[in-house]
């Protein structure tokens, strides 16, 4: 028996899948789950599930990680300029480290009003 493709899993969980669960499902298909998994910084299981249309965690984050990080999505960092949504993400996630002034900067920026801050205050936060 022929294994499913993730693609095909895309389209039986979602219907009309959106492009972002294709453009996943497909690379899914090429680097395998934990491959993909790995490039959104989600786990496998959480992964499969997003493909599947059972994923009932914060549908809009997974999306944008997918777009910044397979989809070229780019936002205006007040710090660097453009930057990968997923990146934006990445960065919001940090914990206070006065390591470097760029860190410093980047964790007040993400704190401070930045409107594509998901950090709780701040821009589109949830």
């Amino acid at each position: 028996m022929t294994p499913v493709s993730m693609v095909d899993k895309a389209t039986t969980g979602w219907g009309e899948a959106p492009d972002w669960v294709r453009e996943l499902a497909g690379l899914a298909d090429r680097d395998g789950l934990n491959g993909a998994a790995a490039r959104i910084g989600y786990s496998p299981a959480t992964t499969s599930q997003v493909i599947n249309g059972k994923y009932l965690g914060d549908l809009a984050k997974v999306e944008e990680r997918v777009r910044g990080a397979l989809m070229g999505l780019l936002v205006d960092c007040p710090v660097v300029g453009d930057l990968s949504r997923d990146q934006c993400l990445d960065w919001q996630k940090k914990p206070y480290a006065p390591t470097s002034a760029h860190r410093v900067r980047m964790f007040r920026a993400c704190r401070a009003g930045c409107p594509h801050s998901r950090v709780k205050g701040g821009g589109d936060a949830v």
